[in-house]
């Protein structure tokens, strides 16, 4: 009989993750053994509180991988954003774009790429226990966090909505029963400037208490605008949000949040990074004099670590993001009843260069667009929370959710006849209506104190509609632009989402478990400037069918701490973004793409060797390719991609930070930290083309703090990319011509301090 050497690896590779498992479990209970006689420790790592399946527990003892962030320590290292935080966290990657709306997050290497209304992400991203149905909406300054919380593989049994491959859940700090308050200013070099400030406390003692806090910030760039002289890629951004906490009864907690931020960002178009061009379908590579001989004569040279744009309009994106939520817990005997309504408006303007080009010529159309996104959410969910320490406890609820985005888009085209120019449009106006409803409910059976089943589903139901017309003044299409088009539709889904799985405690703090774990996000509709009759037809549901085993606890008498855990997720009609042409131009079509998957094995653990020592070590080792790709009619793109890897989805991706904090006089600590983050080479384009790999690179920061002990001053400097080391967070072919990247903040090394006093 013949043997598939490919799969006997594969057996044996999962063999070896099952024997490293088992390993795990054998040391942690030896280790538990020794710690006892140890006795207490003095230094233990901080044991972390989450709340991924809508009540508080210890991180220790929740069956699913999770990677808690704590908020201060992310504002200490100025990560202010998802963008940011991906950088610290290896299951975790992050696509940029021209604008907010094209922005969007990926857990174990999945996620959607798209601009249309008509898709959900695959990563839902919850604030304050508020869904945000568009991943645009993500992107905002992130103030006055209490934690986020990762959760990987698909979390639809609780969180239901666009959750096929994770969730991001931030929650932010709340008021305090005390009077408290800081300001908080930092600069970087680059002419990078962030002012902070928060005041929380009682209003009516015993009662009442608020919490208010402000932010504004602003960075000039790092890009050279070659054709202004002046610099972009910067960002103007200004928040405010307010919490208040009110106790009428000793039974009921009433909890009111409402945040508003806006922003104004400098694009980096037509930053280029190779004048190459892409031959379809056949993915040859050739280059493109005529780019060449263009970007020389503005003094440009593509390459790796180019800084300089020549696009002939100064692209823009404005943003406003705001709402509201409020969250009542009303306590029943042992129950706790809940009740979280949220409101949400999202309004988007970008002004973007379409070709990236300085100047209209013969070879190169000059083509710039224009695009408005206003788009609201209204949602409110009901659940009962059981008491713990019975035979069986549960978390059980209702869940609706209704969303309206409308956006107009223009594109406006001169190109060459002859000598004369010659100018042609295109405008769209199209938008969606999606109405999500489920009952869900996940519950422990606590078979003895030690092991319990957990079994919970979530039944769903969508509703999704969208409108399209779109005016041309050609009758043909041109770069970019097809004619007319005029169409609606609607389409509904009745699916489900659950989990089931089985847990053992080795100890009060250590356990083990192993989940199967079924995702699903709903039909969609590639809604955007280009639609076409194609596109009328309803995507399938996006589903995820994930198993996944897993060790969490502590050792040493909790000087150590971690979790491992091996997964297997299958995603069938998977919902991507897929290169395509107009006339020339390129653009993208989504799609469902067949099968894909992602597998792997991940690590997070944190020590506290000695007093004022913390370590932590965070790894991913994630396969997540196509299995059998759909090849969409009339492609002018190769789809000979099977066993090629997702977008943003590298093999390995490592993080490693230490701060250790001594006492320098009776009134003040000096803290020093550093961390290093490690990511392998990483395709950003789903086609697999050449142009578009990022190879593997390293990013090293350090930093030294000045901490009074009791005055509360702080004072703090850091060194971001210590090596100088450039990167691309996104490499994509021009609309047009050539190859253009995306220039994160810290592609240079560069330095910055921050002053703060808390009261």
């Amino acid at each position: 009989m013949h043997t598939d050497p490919s799969r006997t690896n594969s057996v044996r590779r999962r063999q070896a993750w099952l024997r490293a498992l088992l390993a795990g479990a054998a040391v942690i209970g030896a280790g538990q053994a020794v710690a006892a006689e140890a006795g207490a420790a003095n230094s233990t790592v901080e044991e972390l509180t989450v709340t991924a399946r809508f009540r508080e527990e210890s991180l220790n003892t929740v069956p699913i991988a999770i990677s808690a962030l704590n908020g201060d320590q992310l504002a200490r290292k100025n990560l202010n954003n998802l963008q940011d935080i991906a950088q610290s966290v290896p299951t975790v990657d992050f696509r940029t774009g021209a604008s907010n709306k094209d922005r969007t997050v990926f857990v174990r290497g999945v996620g959607t790429i798209t601009t249309s209304p008509g898709v959900e992400p695959s990563v839902s991203t919850v604030i304050d226990g508020i869904v945000l149905s568009r991943p645009g909406q993500s992107t905002l300054d992130l103030l006055d966090l209490e934690r986020i919380e990762v959760l990987r593989g698909p979390q639809g049994t609780l969180f239901g909505k666009n959750a096929s491959a994770g969730v991001v859940n931030i929650i932010t700090k709340g008021p305090t029963a005390d009077l408290h308050g800081y300001v908080d200013a930092s600069y970087y070099e680059g002419d990078e400037t962030r002012l902070k400030a928060s005041v929380s406390g009682p209003l009516i003692a015993g009662k009442l208490n608020g919490l208010i806090s402000a932010v504004t910030a602003s960075y000039g760039g790092n890009v050279d605008d070659v054709l202004r002289n002046s610099k972009i890629n910067g960002y103007t951004h200004h928040g405010v949000r307010m919490r208040l906490e009110a106790t009428p009864t000793d039974e009921l907690t009433l909890n009111f949040g409402a945040d508003y931020a806006d922003g104004k960002e400098s694009a980096p178009n037509g930053v280029f990074s190779s004048t190459n061009r892409v031959a379809y379908p056949t993915n040859v590579v050739t280059p493109n004099p005529a780019l060449a001989t263009l970007l020389a004569s503005y003094g440009v040279t593509p390459g790796a670590d180019n800084k300089s744009s020549v696009a002939n309009i100064g692209s823009t994106v404005k943003d406003r993001n705001y709402g509201a939520n409020l969250q009542a817990d009303y306590k029943l005997g042992e129950f706790v009843l809940t009740s979280i309504t949220g409101y949400r408006i999202w309004k988007n303007h970008q002004v973007p260069d379409f070709d990236n080009l300085p100047v209209v010529t013969a070879a190169f159309p000059d083509v710039r667009d224009d695009g408005l996104v206003d788009s609201n959410q209204t949602s409110q969910e009901f659940r009962i929370t059981s008491p713990k320490g019975g035979f069986f406890d549960y978390v059980a609820g209702a869940y609706y959710l209704r969303e309206v985005t409308d956006e107009v888009y223009r594109r406006d085209l001169i190109r060459l006849v002859g000598a004369a120019p010659v100018s042609d449009f295109g405008l769209a106006d199209y938008g969606i209506k999606s109405t999500n409803m489920a009952l869900y409910g996940e519950g422990n059976f606590n078979i003895t104190p030690a092991f319990r089943a957990i079994l919970g589903a979530r039944a769903i139901r969508d509703e999704l509609s969208y409108y399209h017309t779109r005016v041309a003044s050609t009758a043909v299409a041109l770069t970019g632009i097809r004619p007319f088009h005029s169409s609606e539709g609607s389409t509904t889904d009745d699916n489900w989402s659950g989990r089931a799985g089985l847990q053992y405690d080795l100890n009060d703090h250590s356990m083990i478990y192993a989940t199967y774990s079924r995702g699903y996000k709903g039909p969609a509709y590639n809604v955007f400037f280009n639609m076409q009759a194609i596109d009328e037809i309803a995507l399938q549901p996006e589903t995820s069918n994930s198993a996944e085993v897993g060790i969490k606890g502590s050792l040493l008498s909790g000087k150590l701490s971690g979790a491992l855990a091996i997964f297997d997720t299958k995603f069938d009609n998977y919902q991507a973004n897929f290169t395509d042409t107009v006339a020339g131009g390129l653009v993208t079509r989504l799609i469902n793409a067949g099968k894909v998957s992602s597998k792997g094995i991940e690590g997070d653990f944190s020590a506290r060797p000695i007093d004022g020592l913390d370590l932590d070590l965070s790894f991913a080792r994630t396969d997540a390719k196509v299995d059998d790709f759909t090849c969409p009619v009339g492609s002018p793109v190769s789809c000979n991609i099977n066993g090629q890897p997702l977008p943003f989805a590298p093999k390995l991706k490592v993080h490693a930070d230490a701060n250790y904090t001594t006492r320098l006089t009776s009134d003040w600590d000096l803290q020093f930290s550093t961390d290093y983050t490690w990511k392998d080479k990483t395709q950003y384009s789903l086609s697999e083309t050449p142009d578009t790999i990022q190879p593997a690179y390293g990013i090293w920061n350090a930093g030294v703090a000045l901490l009074g002990a009791n005055n509360g001053w702080q004072l703090r400097g850091v060194v971001k990319n210590i090596t100088n080391q450039h990167y691309s967070p996104y490499i994509a072919y021009g609309s047009v011509a050539g190859v253009a990247r995306f220039v994160p903040r810290d592609d240079d090394r560069y330095w910055g301090a921050t002053l703060r006093k808390d009261f």
